[in-house]
């Protein structure tokens, strides 16, 4: 929370903090599941299929009685190759939304709405409170059930932000008329 906490203005309050539903590590944890998986899986292939049918997919022969990791240096380099891809795709889809995570913010004040997101290069979206006209949320049937969705704010002249997959979207909503209730006490 440093750029909000850096950026609020005087007699500027934070009102709410969105936070990244937990659903969001299961996805990103399946990613990498997922790349791991089917690395091991054309590794193990190979190795099966060549036992199988005795077609040797390597380079060069291997003994009979060769252990599993003389058969694996056996394998075809390009078997290899995109088992490791797999894996390393998974590992960096991983890695991605782990810093998206970690660089992103979220708050409501009560002044504005900020959305901070990005590590190198940051690309932040503010928007006052009385130019916010409407704020919907796009919630699919885990959404509902698990309490999370994204929220897509309208405002004037400025178009929509759409913001992330977040934990109690409702929350949001009411953080955002709090603030223009607190917003219109002071006027």
């Amino acid at each position: 929370m440093l750029y909000v906490q850096q950026s609020l203005a005087d007699k500027e309050k934070i009102i709410h903090i969105g936070q990244f539903h937990w659903m969001y590590d299961v996805v990103a944890f399946f990613q990498m599941f997922m790349g791991v998986f089917l690395a091991f899986m054309i590794i193990f292939g190979s190795l099966h299929f060549q036992s199988k049918f005795g077609i040797n997919l390597g380079g060069y022969a291997v003994a009979p009685d060769a252990g599993l990791f003389d058969t694996f240096r056996a394998l075809h380099p390009a078997i290899k190759l995109v088992a490791f891809l797999f894996f390393l795709f998974g590992v960096l889809r991983f890695a991605q939304m782990m810093v998206t995570k970690a660089t992103t913010e979220i708050a409501i004040t009560n002044l504005r709405m900020i959305y901070k997101r990005g590590l190198v290069a940051r690309a932040v979206i503010e928007m006052r409170i009385d130019r916010i006209e409407s704020v919907d949320f796009l919630q699919g049937i885990l959404g509902r059930i698990f309490d999370y969705g994204r929220v897509r704010v309208h405002g004037m002249g400025v178009g929509n932000i759409i913001l992330p997959a977040l934990a109690r979207p409702i929350i949001i909503r009411k953080a955002i008329e709090k603030a223009r209730d607190l917003n219109s006490d002071i006027k």
